[in-house]
C-alpha cells in the first residue's frame, strides 16, 4: 500500500511539473499571436505555418493527457482550462492570419 502511494504521489509531481511547463509554452505562442495581431509584418507565410505547427503539437499535447482516476479534482479542472485556452489560441490565430 505504501509503495501505491509513493507511486501515486511521484507521478501527480511529475504530472504538474509537465503541465507547468505546458502551460508556459502555450503562454509564449499567445505573446507571439498577440504580437503578430499588433504588427502586421510578423503575419508571414514561414510564420503562419509555424504558428500553426506549433498550436497543432500544443493541442495534441493537451488534448491527450489522460487523468488518472487518483488526479485531484484541481488538476483535472487545469486540464479542462487548457484544453479551453488551446481553442482560444487557434480562434485568436485565425483572426490574426486573416
Amino acid at each position: 500500500m505504501q509503495r501505491q502511494v509513493e507511486m501515486q504521489e511521484s507521478m501527480i509531481r511529475a504530472h504538474r511539473e509537465f503541465m507547468e511547463n505546458l502551460e508556459k509554452s502555450i503562454e509564449l505562442v499567445a505573446k507571439d499571436i498577440e504580437e503578430a495581431g499588433e504588427m502586421s509584418q510578423i503575419c508571414t507565410d514561414e510564420w503562419c505555418a509555424t504558428a500553426e505547427e506549433t498550436l497543432d503539437e500544443l493541442a495534441k499535447m493537451v488534448f491527450s493527457i489522460s487523468e488518472p482516476r487518483w488526479l485531484p479534482k484541481e488538476d483535472s479542472k487545469q486540464i479542462s482550462c487548457l484544453r479551453r485556452r488551446i481553442h482560444d489560441l487557434y480562434a485568436q490565430y485565425k483572426s490574426v492570419k486573416k
